[in-house]
């Protein structure tokens, strides 16, 4: 039966000492690994579906769309502040047995796991942007990695189609029946995309300076899209505009759709109530 694990983690400075406990819980597997990979099998082969360990539930809901169902995520979101998690031998021992491990480039940390725990998966960069045409481009990536190109197609399908339904209800529910003017933060445009929205100014990451407040408030935005995962709080006070919050990580179910369900269910809610 297929799995899909959620274990927490990530402190770097025990790494070390853990991975010295490591062949006690692995068998020393890795070493053993040959050209089938550390988890025993040839993910290029028909019907294996890889070992994959991500860093968070956004990588991981990337590597599920591709395809993977032996997900382990290390850094879960429920963890608000990671480096303050110790890492647990299992833990190590989940990415020594991996095919691949999935981070971002601003996560540091994923790297230095793989070497802890002396695994040879291989590193795989994630690019993580929610734009409807980069996250399927990217999970058909991913697919062809994984030996998964048939999933990775039938997901990206699923995707073309949600978020064509999603953008027909969001354009029903233009105020006035136009496209609003909208400000976004710099990793929440692919939600204006979604809702058709007239983007006039970005922010962030940083929180917006006097001068921006100005030029961007005199743009009369109906709406600031929020990253709710790096809020500085509103954003433009004083201008009249609804802000809304967009999630970007999945939850631990690892649906990327949800995330776009979510995000419309928002931008629905905003409009409706202008």
């Amino acid at each position: 039966m297929a799995r899909t694990r959620v274990r927490t983690t990530v402190r770097i400075a025990p790494l070390v000492a853990l991975s010295a406990a490591l062949p006690l819980l692995t068998g020393c597997g890795s070493e053993d690994a040959g050209p089938a990979g550390p988890s025993g099998h040839d993910h290029g082969a028909a019907g294996h579906k890889p070992v994959v360990v991500a860093t968070t539930t956004w990588e991981g809901a990337f590597a599920k769309a591709a395809g993977a169902e032996d997900v382990t995520v290390i850094v879960p979101r429920s963890v608000h502040h990671a480096p303050d998690y110790d890492p647990k031998p299992s833990d190590l021992a989940a990415v020594a047995k991996a095919d691949f491990v999935l981070y971002a480039p601003f996560e540091p940390y994923a790297a230095k796991i793989k070497e802890a725990a002396g695994s040879k998966a291989k590193l795989v960069e994630v690019n993580l942007d929610n734009d409807p045409a980069k996250a399927g481009a990217e999970v058909v990536r991913l697919g062809g990695l994984f030996g998964t190109k048939e999933d990775a197609g039938r997901w990206k399908a699923r995707l073309d189609g949600e978020v064509t339904k999603l953008n027909g209800e969001l354009r029903s529910a233009w105020p006035g029946g136009r496209s609003p003017a909208v400000v976004t933060q710099v990793f929440t445009g692919w939600a204006a995309g979604l809702a058709g929205a007239t983007t006039v100014g970005t922010y962030g990451p940083e929180p917006v300076t006097p001068a921006q407040l100005a030029a961007l408030s005199a743009k009369k935005p109906a709406f600031v899209l929020d990253n709710a995962h790096m809020s500085t709080g509103t954003v433009l006070p004083g201008s009249g505009a609804k802000q809304v919050a967009i999630v970007n990580y999945p939850g631990d179910d690892m649906d990327l759709l949800a995330v776009y369900r979510g995000a419309a269910a928002e931008l629905k809610k905003a409009m409706g109530g202008s």
